[in-house]
């Protein structure tokens, strides 16, 4: 414990060096390496038993769902029809791009490739597909059915009978398709219960899908063809039409040639960026003027006027004239501080040199007035050139807008005219040339090869499933142990009380097992004059009679800590107490009295906790008076005392007679407060029981009688926001804290929990300085 003692003294150190910053930056990967193995052993059947479900749920899972196989086929796309054919063909060839395959994919998964398929193979009867199997799709399968069936009991009866959308779903989810990389080819996938049936149905896809392609495109050229002959009159027509109306035009407007100007948009072009140049010039010399005339607002006898000089821009900074007058002025600044260093800031000779300072200031400031006025004449003359630019831009873009409209009408027409007998030579040729090579019976899909049963199921695949479960189990059962990390809001480590109470750790105190006590030993006969603590229990004897053991070590950290205290120079008066009751700071308290009296110290302990007197009915059950008969002086001090012949201890005790009130009150009065100066005097140890800081506020009155205070959490036990609700609702206890104390700690338990000092916490190093366990 004397090494966590010194541990806790690091706050009071100098700042590390920067290798040793280094250093600690590298302990990061230690640190979650440490975290981690802490986490497991703490929370390891938490992810244990969590894995071991995981693993449950897959095992299951792979003996409710039934095996899946999967038939493939590839169907290439890229079968263009021959050149020639192309060429006279009405209809447009084009390649097979990424938008055109994936309208091909659409068609592939379409609801009329699924209802032809269905029908020709007779799968409404299917077990896959009705919802007769036992399988976890086939429940779902039925519910869909049983919900179209209620929503489509009203509606009139067909003479058609077409499969239902349930069977028409349950078959596109089945059905899968999707391009072979970057080629061409269309990979066709279909999933069924049995290996033979899967090929027949993705076979049938495959076939009906060429099959529909092939249609189409008949389908497409006689409708093109019809159309054509239609388009070709109307064409034919239209462009009479169109010429006609330029004849028309061109006699009425009287024109016979066309000379007209267009509009000069290099001109435009040019005056526009001439524009832009004169608007970015105008923008500097505005942002330049600013920067003047912001410094020139400023009060030019302060010497931090001359720090915005460097904001101007390089007009002041390499102007010589201000360059001379700064380094003088600098210069003078300089002389003047080496002055008042030497004889004082109100000597004449100070004052002259800062008066000189200060013309030069205004010689600097009058500089650049002169430079503002420069920059100005420049902001003007940049706006008026803008000006006219504006104004020429205007003009010429007023110009354009007057182009003759007659001009515009003529081009229009000849124009359309001109595109209505080019189409119509077109539509004419490629209906002449095409008439007879329509009907060439080439499609542009085949099936590369048939699809065969496959050799092995598709899914579920038995290694990922349980791969899947195992490693699932265990993500999720680390997720459960960090959670139950996190809500762990209680103080286990040492290091965890310094980093949220930022206080030291003073000791760990173990959990002693309780024990019973021993027969009290031979004592003398008391007499009237004095008063002999009875034998208390054991685990208040534990430092007398085993002062080897490890909660005595403890005890001695606690009072090293107290005798080193850095924060005051007296730490006479030391008061014991906690944030709940039931912590075991009378037991601390009592123990750390015991320890000091045994060394051989004048060492008295007071029970001031006047409310619940637990430390009274231990050491004097019996007694009649006590720290409140003593301050109202009703009986001395002598009288009241208690001792313990084995440690030379006192005791005042605190005689709980009925109910009180006001005990901050009487914890205030200036009887007490007489009562410790004495106590102060004769003693020199005073130590405090105290009651707890969170039901009461009796602590709180006690600030002028404690020198300082020790708060005992217990381990596992004590909520982190309890605490420091606590402190934050006592803050003249929490500034006058030596430090706090981790009570009841269960040393073996502690190695799960502070993975750095994993090694501090073995029985071994104790046992080798001849210490025990407890």
């Amino acid at each position: 414990m004397l090494q966590s003692n010194l541990q806790h003294t690091d706050n009071l150190r100098p700042p590390a060096s920067l290798a040793q910053l280094a250093q600690a930056d590298g302990g990061g990967i230690s640190d979650v390496i440490n975290f981690a193995i802490g986490l497991l052993r703490r929370q390891y059947l938490v992810i244990l038993v969590t894995a071991a479900l995981g693993t449950a749920a897959s095992m299951l899972y792979l003996r409710l769902v039934s095996p899946t196989y999967t038939a493939q086929v590839q169907i290439l796309l890229a079968n263009p029809r021959p050149q020639f054919v192309q060429q006279q063909s009405l209809l447009t060839e084009p390649a097979f791009d990424l938008n055109q395959i994936e309208t091909q994919l659409q068609l592939l998964r379409s609801k009329a490739t699924a209802v032809a398929v269905i029908d020709q193979l007779k799968l409404a009867d299917d077990p896959d597909f009705d919802g007769s199997g036992v399988s976890l799709q086939s429940l779902w399968q039925r519910i869909r059915s049983w919900t179209s069936t209620r929503s489509k009991k009203n509606a009139t009866s067909d003479t058609h009978t077409e499969p239902s959308d349930p069977i028409v779903d349950a078959f596109l989810d089945r059905l899968s398709a999707g391009r072979v990389g970057y080629s061409s080819v269309i990979e066709i996938s279909f999933n069924s219960s049995t290996a033979t049936r899967a090929a027949e149905i993705v076979n049938a896809v495959a076939k009906t899908y060429v099959a529909d392609q092939l249609n189409g495109k008949f389908d497409a050229n006689r409708r093109a063809t019809s159309w054509l002959q239609e388009r070709l009159r109307d064409l034919g027509d239209q462009a009479l039409a169109a010429q006609r109306a330029v004849d028309v035009y061109k006699t009425q407007n009287n024109i016979v040639s066309l000379d007209g100007k267009p509009i000069d948009e290099q001109q435009i072009t040019e005056i526009n960026n001439r524009l832009a140049a004169a608007r970015a010039q105008t923008s500097e010399a505005t942002a330049k003027l600013a920067r003047y005339e912001a410094l020139l607002a400023s009060d030019p006898t302060k010497p931090s006027s001359m720090g915005n000089l460097d904001a101007i821009g390089a007009d002041a900074t390499s102007s010589q004239i201000i360059n001379g007058l700064r380094q003088q002025y600098l210069e003078l600044i300089r002389r003047e501080a080496e002055l008042t260093a030497r004889v004082g800031r109100d000597h004449l000779a100070v004052v002259s040199v800062r008066n000189r300072a200060r013309e030069f200031r205004v010689s600097i400031l009058d500089e650049v007035r002169r430079l503002a006025e420069v920059s100005r004449s420049e902001f003007e003359f940049a706006k008026q050139r803008q000006q006219e630019i504006e104004k020429q831009l205007s003009k010429a873009v007023s110009q354009s807008r007057s182009v003759n409209s007659a001009e515009l009408t003529i081009k229009e027409l000849e124009s359309r005219a001109k595109g209505l007998r080019s189409l119509y030579e077109t539509f004419l040729q490629r209906y002449m040339g095409s008439a007879q090579q329509e009907t060439f019976p080439v499609s542009e899909t085949r099936v590369l090869f048939p699809a065969s049963p496959p050799w092995s199921k598709s899914k579920p695949k038995t290694s990922l499933v349980l791969a899947l479960g195992i490693l699932g189990g265990l993500a999720l059962g680390v997720g459960l142990a960090l959670l139950r990390d996190i809500m762990d809001r209680v103080f286990r480590t040492s290091s965890q009380l310094e980093t949220v109470l930022e206080l030291p750790c003073l000791s760990l105190v173990p959990l002693l097992p309780a024990r019973k006590s021993g027969k009290p030993p031979v004592r003398s006969q008391p007499t009237d004059e004095q008063r002999i603590v009875p034998s208390p229990t054991a685990i208040h004897q534990t430092v007398v009679g085993m002062p080897l053991s490890r909660y005595t070590e403890a005890i001695r950290s606690i009072k090293l800590a107290i005798d080193h205290n850095p924060a005051k120079i007296s730490s006479q008066v030391i008061g014991v107490t906690s944030a709940l009751p039931n912590e075991g700071k009378t037991t601390i308290a009592a123990s750390l009295a015991q320890l000091i009296g045994h060394t051989g110290k004048k060492a008295i302990i007071v029970d001031c906790d006047l409310r619940n007197p637990s430390l009274s009915a231990i050491f004097a059950p019996k007694a009649v008076a006590g720290l409140i008969e003593v301050a109202n002086g009703s009986r001395s001090l002598a009288d009241a005392i208690w001792r313990d012949p084995t440690t030379n201890l006192a005791f005042l005790p605190a005689v709980r007679r009925g109910p009180l009130l006001h005990t901050s009150e009487i914890l205030c009065a200036d009887a007490i407060s007489k009562l410790f100066d004495r106590l102060r005097a004769d003693y020199d140890y005073v130590i405090v029981d105290l009651p707890p800081l969170t039901p009461l506020v009796d602590v709180r009155a006690t600030s002028s009688l404690i020198d300082g205070y020790i708060l005992i959490v217990e381990w596992g036990r004590t909520k982190i926001d309890v605490v420091q609700h606590a402190l934050h609702t006592a803050p003249n206890i929490h500034e006058s804290l030596i430090g706090a104390v981790l009570s009841k700690t269960d040393t073996k338990a502690m190695a799960r929990y502070d993975g750095h000092r994993s090694y501090y916490y073995h029985d071994s190093h104790y046992i080798r300085y001849g210490l025990s366990g407890s």
